[in-house]
């Protein structure tokens, strides 16, 4: 019974899946072809992401040590990360854009204007501190790229898996997701909210 039952349902998701789906029927265009008749059917899935990126013209003030907020990366790291509550923003293109400072035992600090996309697990960097010392570099701009798991520095899936993201979507706005590292409300226990 439950065999036919699975069965059935994989037929009917099947179905849906169709039936969701364009189909476009086409008759071969030369009569001579044995391949049969062309179709344009594609599972949601399978889809292009039509996605598009909001443009970053500005960039955010330098953080200030009263607005910086700790969180924890990975017991093993000697490195200290914080996030900039200020500049932290959920924007209409579904990316959530911060400034992270990590500062080392000696007191070196990297500043990074940075950005994760809950939809694809990928993060982006806009901007980093300049060798002044006194603002922003965006010489060293990246493209998209998929976030690593397990190193011992590895921030970015800290803030995807405990703080930003839940099913691939946001927690929240921008203060939810603040209060959230402010109180160290991490993974299950994330106050969610629009």
């Amino acid at each position: 019974m439950k065999v036919f039952a699975f069965a059935a349902a994989c037929v009917a998701a099947g179905v849906l899946l169709a039936g969701c789906s364009s189909t476009k029927s086409s008759t071969p265009s030369d009569a001579s072809t044995s391949e049969g008749p062309k179709s344009d059917f594609q599972y949601l899935f399978d889809r292009p992401s039509t996605w598009t990126e909001k443009k970053v013209d500005t960039l955010p003030v330098m953080p200030q040590p009263g607005d910086l907020l700790p969180f924890n990366v990975s017991q093993n790291t000697p490195l200290q990360f914080a996030l900039d509550a200020k500049s932290l923003t959920v924007d209409s293109d579904g990316v959530i854009r911060y400034t992270v400072v990590i500062t080392s035992p000696s007191g070196a600090r990297n500043v990074n204007y940075e950005g994760i996309r809950c939809e694809d697990y990928s993060w982006k960097l806009y901007a980093g501190l300049n060798a002044d010392h006194d603002g922003w570099d965006r010489t060293v701009e990246n493209d998209w790229a998929r976030i690593e798991n397990g190193d011992l520095n590895a921030y970015h899936a800290a803030l995807y898996q405990d703080y930003f993201c839940t099913s691939k979507l946001p927690v929240g706005k921008a203060d939810v997701i603040v209060n959230n590292i402010r109180y160290k409300r991490v993974n299950s226990t994330l106050i969610r909210g629009s």
